[in-house]
């Protein structure tokens, strides 16, 4: 079993087997906060901190009878005692969360987090009924903002697609334009319902254009970086001097929304075919903006 499963397992063992749903979110949230490498990051989401990892392990291990669904709820029906198979640090951990947190009701624990993280409130649907406008307003201006319009790229490799989305907010990412072929991805949250669905949580467009992307059984057997370079070198001979179609239609978008981003998996932009997109769409002669890679 993953070990952050059990880190799940072991909070709702230590609140009583049993959770309600945005609770249960809130207080993983404080739990990671304290550990020395978290087992699972956060999006500012509708009702505050959310990971995505977290609801998909519990779906899982619903599958497995080690946690089950009620109504609003996440109850532990596992008899295992996991708190006891935690490392110390994570034990101390969930003790000082359920210390601190463990008599707040589900709305007190929303306002305690939304005060002490403004910056995963400002997307809650609840925060201006709850907050006062003082603190509101604070929330509000954590939300980052800037009218330079940039034109980012960005890779998925090595990311968990809540650090992956925090870096799309950080930057005020207006519209994620996705140039894979095929959207499909064995790492979790980058298909492309899951990546849509994540980025219209957050409030960001999101795009697919595959005509910008390179078939898949042209990526086999690329072992160095000369691979990669034919393989490029081929892209902007073929593929970019066919779609200026869809290279306009991204510059469109970047004109009108000032901060999108193209993405695809490689982490190394010298091993991704989005640095060349980018590099065709700022020799545009309608570009006059900048060209970040995050």
């Amino acid at each position: 079993m993953y070990y952050r499963r059990k880190i799940l397992l072991a909070l709702l063992e230590a609140f009583d087997n049993k959770l309600d749903r945005i609770s249960l979110q809130k207080l993983l949230m404080l739990v990671s906060k304290q550990q020395l490498k978290p087992d699972f990051h956060f999006v500012p989401y509708k009702y505050g901190c959310y990971s995505f990892q977290a609801t998909a392990d519990l779906q899982t291990m619903t599958k497995y009878n080690q946690v089950a669904r009620e109504s609003n709820d996440w109850v532990k029906t596992d008899a295992e005692h996991y708190l006891a198979t935690l490392k110390e640090h994570d034990r101390q951990a969930i003790r000082y969360v359920k210390q601190m947190y463990g008599n707040k009701t589900s709305k007190e624990l929303i306002c305690a987090t939304y005060l002490k993280y403004p910056q995963l409130a400002i997307n809650s649907v609840v925060a201006q009924e709850l907050l006062t406008p003082e603190e509101y307003r604070k929330v509000c201006e954590t939300r980052p903002q800037s009218n330079r319009t940039i034109l980012f790229t960005i890779g998925y490799e090595g990311v968990s697609l809540e650090e992956y989305i925090n870096k799309l907010i950080a930057n005020d990412v207006k519209v994620l334009c996705d140039v894979r072929k095929n959207s499909y991805s064995m790492k979790f949250g980058f298909s492309k319902s899951q990546l849509q669905a994540a980025c219209n949580g957050v409030g960001i467009e999101f795009v697919h254009i595959p005509q910008l992307g390179i078939d898949s059984d042209k990526r086999q057997e690329l072992n160095t970086q000369a691979d990669y370079d034919k393989l490029f070198s081929q892209y902007r001979a073929g593929v970019l001097t066919q779609t200026q179609t869809y290279q306009d239609k991204l510059l469109d978008l970047l004109t009108k929304h000032k901060r999108i981003a193209l993405t695809c998996f490689e982490a190394n932009i010298c091993q991704c075919h989005r640095t060349h997109l980018a590099d065709a769409i700022v020799k545009h002669p309608l570009f006059a903006f900048e060209l970040i890679h995050l």
